[in-house]
């Protein structure tokens, strides 16, 4: 970006901005994305250890979690909770990721282990594994910060679930997590991490400090990241389904030949935007973590934005909104082509007669949408809003696809998501 487009792109900020203050972090942020001179050892390095690859089979999005997302009681500390997630990619060497990116003051895990999930809180105790840090099985994780685990062998069947068990010691009053797992978690007193079973646990549908697995491929591997908001984070899809649309898209690619070894990281944040201050760190700030420093990465998927449009209140608003978000889209993909990551623009799905609904979003909506179709700026497109538009109002979710409140798709319309992204773009993963 050119000085001169740069300067406008912040005069233009500040009209659709309501106050000086967020048109200056609206500035801030943007100009943390401009390109630079990248050094590719430094990313390579996350992905490539004594000549193996490392790909990321599970990740979710980290956020300061709000006061009625937070741990019910016992709560974390001094207490043991279980977590179940599901991968993407299997593998038999593994490395696990924690994170207390948000919080004001350190946490301890006094011990972490690993096994496969059996049926809700049951694990199997054959695969049940402890995890280690430095040697430690104790780490302790300071305020904006994430751990690593060491790598431990691990039979990860692609497409499965396994099960995080955490006792911890000291925990931060504010919490870094992801509120919107669709995953039921076991909160239980004291130290009960090789408990066989919780079922009598406190039971609350959110994650907390896990945020990532990663496997070293055996042969060629790579992951397409999605970058979204609620409909990526599956609102709408079932409680431990797993079945949000990216859950979906896993299962396409590892059935189909020439795209098994392609592992898919959710990276949606329900409420979340791009530019505005809503739900979790905007879209922007939490590229660089959320998609450049996530292991293996070879493709992104951007669908974002709606829920920026659906905060602004006159056309003057709207249309200054519409450029902004084209530039920051303009930023993000020039950044990871910087990577060498190909970028694939998702359009916006429809959301008439939904809260959003008004002449000017509606608008907004049209002319980002027909830049991401017509910009040439991606690498391909996938149109999720023609796939799931009512031909009878195109402006309308399908009603088949609709959960009712005509802004979120349902498992159908996930499903529908899913079979509208072209398998081929994720070919030869392991060139």
């Amino acid at each position: 970006m050119s000085v001169k487009t740069f300067v406008m792109f912040i005069r233009t900020s500040t009209r659709s901005f309501k106050s000086h203050h967020r048109a200056f972090a609206l500035a801030a942020a943007l100009f943390a994305l401009v390109p630079a001179a990248c050094d590719r050892s430094q990313h390579e390095e996350v992905s490539h250890v004594a000549d193996t690859i490392w790909v990321g089979t599970w990740a979710t999005a980290q956020q300061l979690v709000e006061p009625r997302n937070m741990p019910p009681e016992p709560g974390l500390s001094n207490n043991t909770l279980r977590q179940v997630v599901h991968v993407s990619l299997g593998g038999d060497r593994l490395r696990a990721k924690f994170s207390n990116a948000y919080s004001s003051r350190p946490i301890t895990l006094n011990a972490v282990h690993i096994a496969a999930s059996a049926v809700e809180s049951a694990i199997d105790p054959d695969t049940d594994v402890v995890l280690s840090f430095n040697g430690n099985p104790k780490v302790t994780i300071e305020p904006a910060t994430e751990v690593v685990s060491d790598p431990f062998q691990f039979a990860l069947t692609a497409g499965s679930n396994v099960t995080f068990t955490i006792y911890y010691g000291d925990t931060s009053p504010d919490v870094t997590g992801h509120p919107g797992s669709r995953t039921t978690s076991y909160i239980a007193e004291g130290n009960a991490v090789s408990a066989l079973d919780l079922s009598e646990a406190i039971q609350t549908d959110h994650w907390y400090t896990i945020s990532g697995i990663d496997v070293q491929a055996a042969g060629p591997a790579a992951a397409v990241v999605v970058l979204g908001d609620s409909i990526t984070d599956g609102r709408g899809s079932g409680t431990n389904k797993q079945n949000r649309w990216p859950d979906e898209l896993a299962q396409r690619l590892r059935t189909n030949a020439g795209t098994e070894r392609v592992a898919v990281l959710n990276q949606g944040i329900g409420g979340n935007c791009i530019l505005r201050d809503c739900l979790g760190p905007t879209a922007v700030n939490r590229f660089e973590h959320d998609v450049l420093e996530q292991s293996g990465v070879r493709w992104l998927i951007i669908l974002e934005g709606i829920n920026d449009i659906g905060q602004v209140e006159s056309a003057e608003e709207a249309t200054a909104l519409a450029s902004d978000l084209i530039a920051a889209y303009e930023q993000l993909i020039d950044r990871a082509h910087a990577r060498d990551i190909r970028v694939y623009g998702a359009t916006m799905t429809p959301f008439g007669t939904s809260f959003y609904d008004t002449p000017e979003r509606i608008e907004a909506w049209k002319t980002v949408n027909k830049w991401i179709r017509n910009s040439g700026r991606f690498d391909a497109v996938i149109d999720f809003d023609a796939a799931l538009r009512d031909p009878e109002n195109p402006l309308r979710l399908l009603p088949a696809a609709d959960t009712g409140d005509h802004l979120h798709p349902n498992e159908t319309g996930y499903q529908m998501m899913a079979k509208a992204v072209n398998l081929s773009l994720f070919q030869n993963s392991g060139e």
